[in-house]
């Protein structure tokens, strides 16, 4: 058993390799930059791209909404955001063939232990925030910590400029670490002056952290300040990221907040943005043994913020969906809680009882494309379409 414990390391540090020699070393003619973190990777990849597009460059981008290469963008359908090593190195490959100069991706801590981000040259490597999540998978807060800390690691040895959220309760521990590489510091206290329709479309602190992100990457790359602003004013937003799919005469909104810190900063802002009426959240878990001691947490969050609570289904795996639910309203402390199953009739229902004033929000699945069910099946989703289909009534 001793010698079989490098094994798992000797397998995919292979594969890495493999892989990087058949696609020629691509990320030595293009420039990568790596955003990981547990919440906003794909709003700031989002918004550093744009701001690249609009300094005139060429670029790539692979997240767990989609794949983009120069013009030609596709939705991301491989059911994880950071996909196996050939394909990464294949997607690199295709990046430099069509002259893009930049390319941008999100590095999850799973992609991490399955060394992912291994045989990259990284030039810029940020982290966003942390807070606990995959815990199940890595067994500790601190297995899951040291997973960002070496991708990190890795692209710093590697010439890598390492950028840290100074607003993020844990950018001490990676200021540590990395305080002899002098890490670049960025908070949403440095941000311009951006008019309030920025604020509007991306709301919220943790939106600041994700603008204050790609702006300091931005600046290191030498794009000027008026080039930043100019792409930010223009930027279209993120699809499944506290996306408005209506606004009058109540709102529904439509995010991917899976985690209770990011349930939470969710319910805070739409609290604190509309006090005209009540929160009406649509609510599950995800099943597959992931993460299931923050189920009753869930509930916990969204019975300090909401006046109806309806909970329901989401990618259950191979769980049983009724159970997900049951540990859900474990936490939940008000009386006014339902349980819909179907998630379809879950978002109908909750339009259906929302009043002017008030706001639905629908959380878990973002604009992800599938429902996960058993045995493997995944069945094609849209949380935004089902809530417009709803509000056609």
């Amino acid at each position: 058993m001793y010698r079989l414990r490098f094994a798992p390391y000797a397998y995919h540090f292979t594969l890495g390799l493999i892989a990087e020699i058949i696609y020629f070393f691509p990320s030595w003619r293009i420039k990568v930059i790596g955003v990981t973190g547990t919440k906003g990777k794909t709003t700031t990849i989002e918004l550093l791209d744009a701001i690249l597009e609009q300094a005139g460059y060429r670029t790539a981008l692979l997240s767990s909404i989609r794949v983009k290469l120069a013009r030609d963008s596709k939705i991301n359908t491989f059911g994880n955001t950071q996909p196996g090593r050939f394909f990464i190195q294949s997607f690199l490959r295709e990046a430099v063939r069509k002259k893009c100069r930049y390319a941008v991706l999100e590095v999850t801590s799973q992609g991490i232990v399955l060394f992912r981000h291994r045989f990259i040259k990284w030039r810029q490597a940020v982290i966003t925030n942390l807070s606990p999540e995959h815990i199940e998978a890595h067994g500790s807060f601190e297995a899951y910590r040291r997973a960002k800390f070496r991708f990190l690691k890795y692209a710093s040895r590697r010439g890598a400029s390492i950028f840290i959220n100074g607003d993020d309760e844990q950018s001490e521990y990676f200021r540590n670490a990395f305080k002899e590489r002098r890490p670049i510091i960025y908070s949403k206290t440095d941000l311009p002056n951006f008019s309030n329709k920025v604020f509007n479309l991306l709301p919220g602190e943790f939106n600041k952290e994700n603008l204050a992100a790609a702006a300091s990457v931005a600046g290191t790359l030498g794009i000027g300040q008026e080039i930043i602003k100019e792409a930010i004013e223009h930027f279209p937003g993120v699809p499944g990221r506290m996306e408005f799919v209506q606004r009058e005469p109540f709102a529904v909104v439509v995010d991917y907040a899976h985690t209770p810190d990011s349930l939470e900063l969710v319910y805070q802002t739409l609290t604190e943005k509309n006090r005209k009426g009540g929160l009406i959240c649509v609510l599950g878990s995800a099943g597959g043994g992931r993460d299931k001691w923050k189920r009753p947490k869930l509930g916990e969050i969204a019975s300090r913020y909401c006046k109806e609570i309806i909970l329901t289904d989401e990618d259950p795996f191979d769980e049983d969906p009724a159970q997900i639910i049951a540990e859900i309203k474990a936490g939940v402390t008000v009386p006014d809680v339902s349980e819909v199953l179907n998630r379809k009739q879950a978002i109908f229902k909750a339009i259906g009882i929302a009043k002017p004033g008030d706001t639905v929000i629908i959380t878990g699945k973002g604009s992800e494309p599938y429902l996960r069910v058993a045995d493997g099946k995944q069945i094609p989703w849209s949380d935004k379409t089902i809530a417009l289909e709803a509000l056609r009534l």
